[in-house]
């Protein structure tokens, strides 16, 4: 009878095991077709109000505790295939888990990733222009400034946000203003962008938010400082939009970003734009980018020190070992990985005319 059971087992574990094969052979051919790939952008446009709708009025964050779950749930099964008479049917178990979120992660998302690049949206594609750059970095640092002394601080003269609700609406408003020709995609207009459960551990990952594929949340570290929470909320958004890809997200927030009449949203953009633009330049020209930083504005000096003392106080190899797969991740995604963000600056200097 044993034996019977344990073949039966085995049978199962065969055929499971060979279900989640047939998903990767699947997945991996739809990824070339382009109707495939239309027809799953159709799908995410048609279910994503109902997605969104389903899980946004909760107040917490309902796919972290998922991701909780699911995890407690992996790792008895995980410690049970240390169990001899257990072994098998923890193994069964697991590969069932393992067939079950795969699929629907790629039904919902994963096909998304092959979506037409944003970049050849915009008319001229060109190769990212050196000095462009810099006229672009300099106009953004005269933004910033000008921006920074309109927005409110604490008692030691850093950013601080009043009102993050009242960003967060202002970014809903801003998504149906995007510009047809980059953007046909529907703005809901369901706020559901929640601080995410993780966010100590966030804090020592280097993870700024994320977008929750099974329940359309977007979540963000409310540890951060300031100057990251509101153009973190604006990528995190652009992604319940349906844009997969990461430096297309973070091209959508600036879009959401830059042309905001909310301050603080505004400035958080400006902020970012003007550190990824420093970002690309400093390894051609170290020294422009050192006067840059020398010509920011006290109150901006004050906001960048705040930041680097977050990122020193939180590093760590929490910190090295996400940055590694998340670089294997964004890659096997056809995107940049983790250190080069040179894309979102392709798709801002050939928007920037």
């Amino acid at each position: 009878m044993v034996i019977n059971i344990t073949k039966t087992i085995y049978k199962k574990k065969r055929f499971w095991a060979g279900v989640l094969l047939a998903q990767f052979l699947l997945f991996y051919v739809c990824s070339k077709s382009g109707v495939m790939i239309s027809f799953f952008e159709n799908f995410f446009e048609l279910q994503k109000e109902t997605h969104q709708a389903l899980f946004s009025w909760i107040p917490f964050s309902m796919g972290d505790l998922i991701y909780i779950v699911l995890g407690a749930f992996l790792l008895y099964y995980f410690i049970l295939l240390f169990r001899k008479h257990r072994r098998h049917d923890s193994m069964l178990r697991i590969l069932i888990i393992i067939n079950i979120f795969y699929f629907i992660y790629q039904i919902f998302w994963g096909m998304l990733y092959f979506q037409t690049p944003v970049i050849k949206k915009l008319s001229s594609q060109k190769e990212p222009d050196m000095e462009k750059a810099k006229k672009l970095a300099l106009a953004y640092l005269e933004k910033c400034k000008a921006t920074r002394q309109a927005v409110r601080e604490d008692n030691k003269g850093v950013f601080i946000i009043t009102n993050l609700i009242s960003i967060q609406k202002e970014i809903l408003h801003q998504q149906a203003k995007l510009p047809s020709y980059i953007s046909n995609k529907k703005a809901p207009q369901i706020l559901d962008i929640k601080p995410s459960l993780f966010k100590n551990v966030m804090s020592f990952t280097g993870i700024l938010g994320y977008y929750n594929p099974f329940t359309a949340e977007a979540q963000y570290n409310a540890e951060l400082p300031s100057t990251f929470i509101p153009f973190t909320t604006a990528h995190e958004s652009s992604h319940q939009l349906g844009f997969a890809r990461e430096q297309e997200a973070n091209f959508v927030g600036y879009l959401i970003g830059v042309h905001s009449s909310n301050k603080e949203l505004r400035y958080s953009t400006e902020f970012f734009t003007l550190k990824s633009l420093l970002r690309f330049i400093v390894e051609e020209d170290p020294e422009f980018v050192k006067k840059v930083l020398h010509q920011y504005s006290p109150a901006m000096k004050r906001d960048r020190l705040y930041e680097k003392s977050f990122v020193l106080s939180h590093q760590g190899w929490l910190d090295d070992f996400f940055g590694y797969t998340n670089n294997l991740f964004l890659k096997s995604n056809q995107q940049e990985g983790s250190v080069t963000y040179s894309y979102f600056i392709d798709l801002l200097l050939n928007y920037e005319k």
